[in-house]
């Protein structure tokens, strides 16, 4: 499991700000060294919102980035917090998607976000059909 927290804690020179966002964005990041984060944030929420914003100081994102880039960012994000396996053993028993988003502890908008971006290989695994090699 991706542990957001441990890979912000390893990043020595990234300071974390609590802020009221005037916008309502739940997070930003200047991409160099500075993550502000929404303090109304539940701790999924927030968990969701240091991921998103850590990939951007990865890829060394300044400034808002553009609808194609921002949905690569929400898809790399949904894969890191949500696994494969996770999804797979979660929708065995889950009765609606917002009881999955909370199993997997993640927002239901990065849940979907994850459903978006699965592999023909995952989708696989979901369905429990084996690909055939061409």
């Amino acid at each position: 499991m991706f542990h957001p927290w441990r890979a912000l804690r390893a990043l020595a020179h990234v300071r974390l700000s609590w802020v009221a966002m005037p916008d309502g964005a739940p997070g930003r990041t200047n991409g160099v060294d500075t993550i502000w984060l929404d303090k109304s944030l539940d701790q999924v929420e927030r968990r969701c919102a240091v991921t998103h914003e850590l990939i951007h100081l990865e890829r060394k994102h300044l400034g808002c980035q553009p609808p194609a880039i921002e949905a690569e960012v929400c898809a790399e994000t949904a894969r890191r917090l949500v696994r494969i396996e996770h999804l797979t053993a979660g929708l065995a028993w889950s009765r609606s998607f917002g009881e999955l988003a909370d199993e997997l502890w993640v927002t239901p908008e990065v849940l979907r976000d994850r459903f978006k971006s699965l592999t023909e290989a995952e989708w696989s695994i979901l369905l429990g059909v084996e690909l055939q090699q061409h």
